[in-house]
């Protein structure tokens, strides 16, 4: 099913949150990010393994970079970068990281995105998660290059 990328989604499982990942992955293109918000366990490290094996398969193990802060990866079309901004304490460390190189060579997801305030990439969806029980509630809000966009569900 080919929907737009904007709105609200409900995914009622890890696997369908994986898939959900994968989907925004196939659409990703060279210099955009995705920018993920929600409160802590809410499902945004499992969306970002489905979106980062869906461009480099290789890759069989996707640790959350909580610790390492950044993790990199070459997939055959793109190369993504994939940012946990949980720890940091200004925007600009994003960069210092290499935010600005990740974009330029390829894409990114950023875990956190709502830590760099007004320095948010231009070409970006924003997708937030909530929870209700087991269900997640996803909403997309497209800017840049991502408006119009459809993914492939």
């Amino acid at each position: 099913m080919i929907v737009p990328a904007i709105g609200d989604f409900r995914l009622d499982s890890e696997e369908r949150t994986t898939r959900f990942g994968a989907a925004v992955g196939a659409a990703l293109r060279k210099g955009e990010a995705v920018c993920l918000t929600g409160p802590l366990g809410v499902g945004k490290s499992v969306l970002a393994r489905g979106l980062i094996r869906q461009i480099s398969p290789e890759e069989c193990d996707v640790p959350s970079p909580t610790f390492t802060l950044a993790q990199f990866y070459q997939g055959d079309r793109l190369a993504i970068a994939h940012f946990d901004l949980y720890r940091l304490e200004r925007a600009d460390e994003a960069f210092e990281l290499g935010l600005d190189e990740a974009l330029a060579e390829g894409a990114a997801v950023i875990e956190w995105a709502e830590k760099l305030g007004r320095h948010l990439p231009r070409n970006r969806l924003d997708i937030d998660i909530a929870t209700e029980g087991e269900t997640r509630h996803v909403s997309l809000r497209p800017h840049g290059a991502w408006e119009d966009r459809a993914l492939a569900l």
